[in-house]
């Protein structure tokens, strides 16, 4: 019996979390990128940073994913703590809805949500009709591993151990309450936690006393995916993983305090006990975000003073494009210039730390690039779009030419950043692989790689200054810069032939110069239109 009960219950709760990840994948594809930009269009409003929140988690059906979003964002610079905060409170409202999903028993419609998902994924015709059939087909998937579950649960009726364990959590509150936390904390999905209580209650194997810590402690437990995102990343980053945890512990401890109140005001919201079970998470997070928004100051300043430092933040989107100067086309060209010099300086920002990740095996900084890489793509989008408007105004034939070479400039700047996240991906291939590189092949690549970054500083110094002694040298570089890939390229295949060298290590090897010599051009490039 204990195998049958553990292989269904287990299966069931895979079928439950590959229907959130499939519903989450769908919903995010059939929003497009627009799910991205969400956190984008921040304001520096409490309500708006809570609303953003639980949208964005509702599309990624994860307060763990979205926590760790914004712990990237914070770490990135593009996220204060207040906006932080706000959103990770959000977050936790969010995640209540799978919840409130599964608690009304509609298994019903299980099977034809997977029939009906998996024809418009299968045969639809576009886009967004295959990513609905996606979302529609995880919503089957999700009730039918919520019915497996419950249905597996169900021998355990028979078994008075079990029952008098669980029933210790009405008595012993704590107790219920770590073992939710320690729960969610190993399968790193609250909604998943939630609906396995969910489950217990269906089979009448919990009652709703013994519900409410475990429900609890599935809040507390999913903070440690932020925690971990937090290790290793800036003061703004570990604030955001702290304001989670506190968050949701200092919520736990306010409703154990006045935890009779509160079961008793969650049991009048429903009839079934699954129903009052879902509400309890609902409510924890509602009342927890009245109370913290109510006293965000003065929790912004704890935060703070529990993790000291600078909390630098980079605005997020362009900082100089201001179309009420678009009718002063002299202006506007200087203001487009000034957010093309910022884009090169994230751009080589990129460059450098995706080459600590490959010659350091600093992994810590993924995150960091991945997030400059979304921005150094916005901006190009943004200063492309105000470069264009500008270009409908009436101006001279210089400035339509400058015009021109900063929309160059714009794209050789965000394909930098496009090599930039190859070159990281990279060294995550040759940490993850544990893939051997000599000592002469690390010393090639480094020396090979300060030439590439002093190559892109000079050219865009060169870029700002209008410097043309400076934008020649970089230009007759490039020259020098090919010979020596293609000897640097030439030695290692040497070096593989003669089994100096490990094959697979040395296919990243060359993956990088290449890169590294992409670069080069990019930056030659930009000083060519210094030239010109």
């Amino acid at each position: 019996m204990f195998w049958e009960i553990a292989f269904t219950t287990l299966g069931g709760l895979g079928l439950f979390l590959f229907g959130i990840q499939i519903m989450a994948s769908g919903m995010q594809k059939a929003a497009g990128d627009r799910f991205r930009r969400i956190l984008e269009v921040l304001t520096n409003k409490p309500v708006i940073g809570v609303l953003t929140g639980v949208l964005v988690t509702i599309l990624v059906q994860s307060s763990s994913t979205a926590s760790v979003m914004v712990v990237g964002f914070a770490n990135a610079g593009l996220m204060n703590l207040s906006q932080a905060i706000s959103v990770i409170i959000g977050a936790n409202i969010g995640t209540t809805v799978t919840a409130q999903l599964v608690s009304f028993e509609i298994w019903v419609i299980a099977l034809p949500s997977i029939g009906i998902g998996s024809l418009l994924n299968f045969f639809g015709r576009r886009r967004f009709q295959r990513y609905l059939g996606q979302t529609i087909l995880g919503l089957g998937l999700l009730f039918l591993g919520m019915q497996t579950m419950s249905s597996g649960m169900s021998p355990l009726r028979e078994l008075d151990a079990f029952y008098d364990i669980l029933m210790q959590f009405s008595r012993y509150p704590i107790l219920g309450i770590l073992a939710g936390a320690i729960f969610t904390a190993l399968i790193q999905s609250s909604s998943a936690a939630t609906g396995v209580v969910i489950a217990l209650t269906m089979q009448d194997l919990i009652p709703f006393d013994s519900a409410v810590p475990l429900i609890l402690g599935t809040n507390i437990g999913t903070s440690i995916t932020a925690i971990i995102a937090g290790i290793g990343a800036n003061v703004a980053a570990r604030r955001a993983a702290a304001a989670h945890v506190a968050f949701n512990v200092v919520g736990v401890i306010l409703v154990l305090i006045f935890l009779s109140p509160f079961t008793d005001l969650v049991v009048q919201t429903a009839d079934s006990v699954p129903r009052q079970v879902a509400n309890t998470h609902t409510a924890f997070n509602l009342f927890n975000t009245v109370v913290f928004l109510v006293f965000l100051k003065y929790f912004n300043q704890l935060i703070c003073r529990i993790i000291p430092g600078e909390d630098e933040k980079v605005e997020f989107g362009p900082k100089y494009l201001d179309s009420r100067i678009l009718k002063t086309p002299a202006v506007a060209i200087g203001g487009a210039k000034q957010e093309l010099l910022r884009m090169g300086g994230i751009a080589r920002e990129m460059l450098d730390e995706s080459l600590q990740v490959f010659l350091k095996k600093d992994l810590k900084k993924m995150k960091h690039i991945d997030q400059m890489e979304e921005l150094v793509d916005g901006l190009e989008k943004e200063i492309n779009v105000y470069l264009s408007e500008l270009s409908q105004h009436s101006m001279s034939q210089q400035q339509t030419k400058i015009i021109s070479n900063l929309m160059s400039a714009a794209n050789d700047l965000e394909r930098i950043g496009d090599h930039a996240e190859n070159i990281m991906q990279l060294g995550e291939m040759k940490v993850e692989d544990k893939l051997p590189f000599s000592n002469t092949a690390l010393e090639e690549i480094s020396a090979f790689s300060e030439k590439i970054s002093s190559m892109l500083e000079r050219a865009i110094i060169a870029f700002e200054t209008d410097d043309r002694e400076l934008a020649l040298e970089v230009s007759n570089e490039d020259k020098e810069v090919d010979k020596q890939e293609k000897e640097l390229r030439n030695d290692h295949i040497n070096r593989i032939n003669t089994k100096k060298c490990y094959p697979s290590a040395g296919v990243i090897y060359l993956d990088l110069l290449s890169n590294l010599e992409r670069v080069g051009d990019h930056a030659k490039n930009i000083a060519e239109l210094v030239l010109e």
